[in-house]
């Protein structure tokens, strides 16, 4: 198990600074492109990955470069518009008056089926009961 380590850390090594290179953005990559680093990454896996974290790795970075704790997210300089309420949609409220006549018709039909079958079985105990 353990000849296994070295194979493990190199390929650990290999990925990580794959996906690091991959991650970063272009302008911030030192000395070499982008593209010249990732081939160097995976042709050369232990120096190449070496020398990405010692000489390509943009200086001060962290494991993920776009956002930090309290700089905030994109979104927040975006633009907000108001929020539209549902109750301001006049389609909506047409729509949610239309649901409300459905539910009330269907609710006005079970209850007299059941005042109906209710005056059934009422019939039926007062005939057996005689």
């Amino acid at each position: 198990m353990i000849r296994f380590l070295p194979y493990l850390v190199e390929l650990a090594l290999l990925v990580f600074c794959l996906i690091d290179c991959i991650q970063t953005p272009a302008h911030q990559v030192r000395n070499l492109d982008k593209p010249i680093w990732i081939l160097l990454i995976l042709l050369v896996p232990i120096v190449g990955g070496i020398a990405w974290l010692v000489a390509g790795r943009p200086a001060g970075s962290t494991s993920s470069p776009q956002w930090r704790m309290g700089s905030g997210f994109p979104e927040d300089q975006r633009p907000r518009s108001t929020p539209r309420r549902n109750e301001d949609d006049p389609a909506f409220m047409a729509e949610m008056a239309r649901i409300d006549r459905e539910h009330e018709q269907a609710l006005k039909k079970w209850e007299a089926k059941l005042a109906a079958q209710e005056a059934e079985l009422k019939k039926r105990q007062d005939g057996t009961a005689s």
